[in-house]
């Protein structure tokens, strides 16, 4: 009996003594429809590229948003962010703002469904292109979305994202 009491209150204590894991916001499950999908990837030469994209910015998931700012030291917004990615994973130079990259010559994919790993992803807010992220497959992508928040993953199709997704860029082919 003293046993069996004994290991009761190891096991108790054990339970408690580790507290819920905490992950970092945006960082969960997908929820998309798109979820389901095969992965694509832009080209067969380009795979490798789009596979070091994706690494490169899922690992900066949780760096502090600053406007303006294009490192990991001093923040990013959405545009230094992109740019940082296909800078140092692929060593491609992107224009500076969202709007310029969204502008810039690169095969236009207008649905959801079609976009592959390392596609850019653009946003209309207010009637024009204000945002840009980096799409990862299985309907998310990372970006730097606002003052206060940090470098995340959303689901693209999500109630908000969703509405105000207006095409994707692949620069990769």
């Amino acid at each position: 009996m003293r046993h069996a009491l004994l290991l009761a209150a190891v096991l108790l204590l054990a339970a408690c003594a580790s507290g819920p894991q905490r992950r970092p916001p945006g960082s969960g499950t997908s929820h998309s429809a798109l979820a389901g999908l095969p992965p694509r990837v832009p080209s067969a030469a380009s795979a490798g590229e789009a596979n070091d994209i994706l690494f490169r910015a899922i690992g900066l998931v949780g760096t502090p948003y600053r406007w303006g700012g294009n490192t990991p030291a001093g923040g990013f917004d959405c545009s230094g962010l992109v740019d940082y990615i296909y800078r140092t994973a692929a060593n491609i130079q992107l224009p500076r703002t969202s709007h310029e990259m969204a502008t810039m010559d690169a095969r236009k994919v207008r649905q959801m469904t079609q976009l592959a790993s390392g596609d850019l992803v653009f946003f209309d807010i207010g009637g024009a292109i204000s945002h840009v992220g980096v799409y990862v497959g299985k309907g998310r992508f990372v970006h730097a979305p606002n003052s206060g928040g940090t470098v995340r993953l959303d689901d693209i199709d999500g109630p908000y994202w969703g509405g105000h997704f207006a095409y994707g860029k692949r620069v990769l082919d």
